[in-house]
């Protein structure tokens, strides 16, 4: 009873709402359209772009940003600007190039084209810039030659770094960084034989939002088949009836609602970044969804009604659902946006696509309510639904030619047949009707159709299995953008060796100890090193010097071996601390070098955790850093928090929501069906080489919403109907939400296309990840529950008692009709 009243209660508040807008429409027209304006306006006005990428993808908080702070504690930046592996506890400002030659040449004989291009960068005098080393990959080595001596090389890589601390050098170093693209540009067009691929500091984030600028074209190309796809799903044949401006009118409602919300968020400071992307194509697959059922509402209504009721009838037929998954919208995300998620783009996109829904809520049944009330009076008053003038009468169109009849036919005036729903003949319903559904639940077609379901869950299972985090920035950049050809080039001729990572010993230790200098080695075994420490025991034993006391060991080191200038590169890794009495070293650092094979983002990530745990453990006490490690520390459970947060929070809702609802078998159904697709769509996008990066995943929290928007009331159809067996259910769920469903389904995915052409990594991620979403809730639609509820509670009617009651009333007519006829008989006799 409580379940009952609730639900009556809720039906009763939208038919009110939807009298008042009936009575109103000029103003809730008008209001949503100013607010639009004003928004839009502000965000022209006060667009702003976030420039700090490590902000935005980085994990805010992780350990490598403790580890950083203390090593910017230790090590001034300033220090090392001359030596080969500076600056690594921060990126800085650099321009970096790899040179590579034609297939099989050896880059080495192109030194003198190298130092040319060398002598040109060192003559640009934006700053103070050093050259810092080069480094060789594709090497080839002379066989059995001492020290690997080299025989040849594929590629060349060059690094720059310029000082940049302060405002001033900051835009001096900016424009060397412009210039230096150009000149490697020009350098490229005068020596063909030579490939290059440079990459500066600020080249990441400029190509991070390249993305926006390639995708104009194809943005707009998607919103006009929208446009088109929304008009002519909603047109029918019958002039009178057919509503395609209301299928246009409500993807401008959507957009409209969009560029609202996009104000809002701009006007309180916010700053734009390329992920918000996604943000109307998510938009727009919730609201054409809230569409369509609203006018689907609005065909069921009697036509025999006043319009402002057949409004409100409207309202109280498809608001409550609406307003449901709206509100699980806003809580999914609501999770993302929450304090619990460590990632600052996902972070803002879910407070955006909180507002982007809240907005559009009420967008739909304000705006969009207020054409359907328009639309209504002039179906009410027979005008034609697209040249709004009135349809003549059939006496009047006899007399007129095919085209004209054919143009302001009236098809249910016009008909013998006189259907009790004209709106039956919009060719999704009749199809659905008359073809789908007769075949979907036949006999013959349900053992295929657990085959399928088999096969999705058996590669979905697979694809689960095989998950990786997406950390690597390119996957986040325009695809012919200069970031990702360097970072492919240099990932094919240098991924023998990981980055070099810097061994910090933060606190005193007596490195004379011979106990402390083998636990130095063993710490340090299997790595390439360029270490102090390495070099100054090899220095003692060339002065024959084995045992030292500490004032020996600091007075040697400093006074003897720092001095000599193949080793004065090493006195910024030791840091000295004097006092009257003593030298002491308190820190120092030794730089370290990884082989790696083919995955060298997972064996970083393993050496990172192996190395971290040892120094808890160690009695020396030292941290390891590289730039690179703000951005892969914790990002595999950073990244993926967000999603779990929001799966349980849409259980523990639909779990709570039992009491309320009708009929909780209902949820028991949304919860399978979500589940089930929600698997699919993660495992089939693994399978598709979609990594687990901040897109992906806030794909994965709109395709549990998604789901979740469009199977829960094709369930509810099913699970409320008492009165009919489970095959009429079915065709009756399926013809009554159908059209809708399809609808959606079909703007959204020709929306999606155009985005197969957009030179970009993000958009191709976005688009593998819906375009798997509208796939997996299209078959779990119109597939596989229609099969599975045949076999499944609720409890239905029976075949067997309805053809026992049809054939008990064919046997009782035979009787009285052969009793008739033998009355007749003995009558006549």
């Amino acid at each position: 009873m409580l379940r009952q009243v609730v639900h009556s209660g809720l039906r009763g508040c939208f038919y009110w709402l939807g009298l008042f807008v009936s009575r109103h429409p000029v103003f809730f027209l008008t209001v949503p359209s100013v607010l639009s304006i004003l928004f839009g306006a502000t965000s022209l006005n006060k667009f702003q772009r976030e420039t700090d990428l490590e902000l935005l993808v980085a994990p805010k908080h992780s350990l490598a940003k403790i580890e950083r702070t203390l090593v910017n504690s230790l090590f001034s930046i300033n220090q090392s600007k001359n030596n080969l592996y500076s600056d690594l506890h921060t990126p800085g400002r650099y321009g970096r190039v790899v040179l590579t030659s034609r297939p099989g040449a050896d880059i080495l004989e192109r030194a003198d084209q190298i130092l040319q291009m060398h002598k040109a960068v060192l003559e640009m005098r934006d700053g103070r810039v050093t050259f810092i080393g080069h480094q060789l990959g594709g090497v080839i080595f002379i066989p059995n030659s001492r020290e690997h001596q080299v025989k040849s090389a594929s590629a060349v890589q060059i690094t720059y770094y310029l000082q940049s601390y302060g405002s001033a050098l900051q835009d001096v170093a900016e424009k060397w960084e412009t210039d230096f693209c150009h000149l490697m540009l020009k350098f490229q067009q005068e020596h063909s034989d030579l490939q290059l691929y440079p990459l500066t500091s600020s080249g990441l984030w400029k190509d991070f939002y390249k993305t926006n600028t390639v995708a104009r074209t194809e943005v707009v190309v998607s919103l006009v088949l929208v446009l088109i796809a929304a008009t002519l799903t909603s047109a029918m044949r019958d002039c009178l009836r057919s509503k395609p401006f209301l299928g246009l009118l409500g993807v401008i409602t959507i957009c409209l609602s969009t560029v609202t919300a996009a104000g809002i968020f701009i006007s309180t400071d916010g700053k734009y970044n390329s992920t918000l992307l996604g943000i109307p194509f998510f938009a727009m697959g919730h609201g054409t969804k809230g569409v369509f059922e609203l006018l689907a509402g609005w065909r069921r209504t009697k036509e025999d009604q006043p319009f402002k009721e057949r409004i409100a009838a409207a309202y109280s037929d498809v608001m409550v659902s609406y307003t449901m998954t709206s509100s699980l919208y806003i809580i999914t995300f609501g999770m993302g946006a929450s304090p619990f998620t460590n990632v600052e783009s996902v972070k803002i996109f879910c407070q955006n696509m909180c507002v982007t829904v809240l907005v559009n809520y009420f967008y739909v049944f304000s705006f969009y309510g207020s054409c359907l009330v328009f639309a209504g009076q002039l179906e009410q008053n027979r005008y034609h639904s697209i040249f709004c003038c009135r349809i003549p009468s059939p006496e009047y169109l006899a007399s007129r030619p095919v085209w004209f009849k054919t143009m302001m036919n009236d098809g249910f005036q016009q008909s013998s047949s006189h259907e009790c729903d004209s709106y039956q003949k919009h060719f999704i319903q009749r199809f659905l009707r008359e073809h789908y559904t007769e075949w979907i639940i036949n006999t013959y077609v349900k053992p295929f159709v657990v085959l399928l379901y088999l096969i999705y869950v058996s590669f979905s299972f697979m694809g689960c299995l095989q998950i990786s985090d997406g950390s690597n920035l390119v996957n986040m950049l325009a695809s012919d953008s200069q970031s990702v050809s360097f970072t492919i080039t240099q990932q094919k001729y240098f991924s023998n060796y990981s980055p070099v990572i810097g061994f910090y010993i933060y606190e005193p230790v007596e490195y004379w100890n011979i106990t402390i200098q083998e636990d130095l080695r063993v710490i340090s075994r299997g790595f390439i090193r360029i270490s102090w420490i390495e070099h100054y025991l090899q220095y003692l034993k060339k002065l024959n010097v084995t045992v030292l006391t500490k004032s020996d060991f600091i007075n040697i080191l400093a006074n003897s071996f720092l001095k000599q200038p193949e080793f004065q590169n090493y006195m910024d890794d030791i840091i000295f601390s004097k006092t009257s009495e003593e030298v002491d070293i308190i820190a120092s650092r030794v730089y370290m070098v990884a082989r790696t094979a083919e995955n060298i983002h997972e064996e970083i990530l393993d050496l990172l955790e192996t190395l971290r745990k040892h120094s808890l453990i160690s009695r020396i006490k030292y941290i390891v850093f590289n730039p690179t490690f703000v951005f892969m520390d914790r990002y595999s459970s950073s990244i993926t928090s967000p999603i779990l947060n929001s799966s349980v929070s849409v259980l523990i809702i639909l779990v709570l929501t039992v009491f309320l609802v009708i009929n909780a078998l209902g949820n028991v159904w949304v919860i399978l069906s979500v589940t089930s697709m929600e698997f699919g769509v993660v495992g089939l996008m693994t399978l598709w080489k979609v990594d687990m990066d901040s897109i992906s995943i806030l794909c994965l929290i709109y395709s549990l919403n998604y789901a979740i928007d469009h199977c829960a009331p094709l369930l509810f159809t099913f699970v409320l109907e008492k009165e009919r067996t489970r095959t009429e259910c079915i065709k009756n769920s399926l013809e009554w939400n159908g059209t809708a469903i399809l609808q959606s389904n079909i703007c959204f995915l020709l929306g999606l296309m155009p985005l197969v052409f957009v030179p970009s990594n993000l958009t191709f991620t976005l688009f593998k990840c819906l375009l798997l979403t509208v796939t997996c809730t299209l078959l779990h639609c119109f597939v596989i529950l229609p099969v599975f509820l045949t076999f499944f509670p609720p409890p239905k009617k029976r075949h067997k008692k309805k053809k026992r009651a049809e054939r008990k009333e064919e046997i009782e007519c035979v009787e009285i009709r052969d009793n008739s006829g033998m009355v007749d008989h003995v009558t006549a006799v």
